[in-house]
């Protein structure tokens, strides 16, 4: 059986909605094969993050190396990585091994609020990462950021986007979930903008949207899929998570990332 593989590169949640947990699962739904690297172990749930334990570049590095080495990864997805030495070895690494179908997914504010990226690791993500991506993936918040433009309508979403392509020689998709619009999303790529629309669904149980939609596009990706069809593929993914009106923990929950299992071992006793 020939399945494709794909490699998360992201921090830990130990309450199972976002990070590497979230990519795992994504990973699996979406028909490939799902490997891990972790940056760093956190201590959150659905109220927020109490504690980041980050991963030394060091182990970070052979973690990379004995995945690349031994199953060698179709697509990789990078997530939350909080310091410039972590994103100096996992640029170095990829370089080296000469990965294909990165997406990036510049984690900088967790939807509950906190801060998980440092503010020079984000100089060093932007120099170092985003020009060896297929795909980046900023809300609203993180494309304010990166492109150093505010962002309040569609036409400043464009103007974002495009500086952020440009400058940094990737495709952009920005997420325009944050109040701008009813969650359209616009994918810039060679000089071309293409529009998703998207139908707000009414869940309030959001942890872990922007981890679950770049994994399902690097999934996408792994598989041979365009960066168009990647893009829808999965936004109807995610909006099927959402849809299943998961309601779990006492803040903002997670989706369920196995709505669509249906095999004889998801069966309910």
């Amino acid at each position: 059986m020939n399945l494709k593989t794909a490699l998360t590169i992201a921090g830990s949640d130990c309450s199972g909605g976002a990070g590497i947990q979230a990519d795992l699962k994504t990973m699996t739904m979406n028909g490939v094969y799902a490997m891990s690297a972790v940056t760093a172990l956190t201590a959150q749930n659905t109220t927020g993050v109490r504690a980041i334990q980050e991963s030394t570049p060091e182990f970070l590095k052979q973690q990379i190396d004995a995945v690349f080495e031994d199953i060698y990864p179709d697509a990789v997805k990078i997530g939350m990585v909080a310091s410039g030495d972590l994103i100096r070895v996992i640029a170095e690494r990829l370089r080296f091994y000469k990965a294909k179908n990165i997406v990036v997914d510049p984690v900088m504010v967790a939807t509950s609020g906190s801060a998980l990226i440092k503010t020079d690791a984000v100089r060093i993500l932007a120099e170092e990462l985003l020009p060896l991506s297929a795909l980046v993936t900023p809300n609203i918040p993180e494309a304010e950021v990166l492109s150093g433009m505010k962002i309040e309508n569609e036409s400043d979403m464009l103007a974002a986007a495009k500086e952020i392509g440009e400058n940094h020689r990737c495709a952009v998709l920005l997420k325009g979930g944050h109040s701008i619009n009813d969650a359209n999303d616009l994918l810039y790529s060679e000089n071309k903008a293409t529009w998703f629309s998207g139908k707000r669904i009414d869940n309030p149980n959001t942890h872990g949207t922007g981890c679950t939609l770049s994994s399902a596009i690097a999934s996408n990706l792994a598989k041979g899929f365009s960066l168009e069809d990647s893009v829808r593929r999965a936004k109807e993914y995610i909006s099927g998570a959402l849809g299943a009106m998961l309601d779990l923990g006492k803040g903002c929950g997670p989706m369920n990332h196995a709505f669509d299992l249906k095999g004889e071992f998801s069966k309910e006793a």
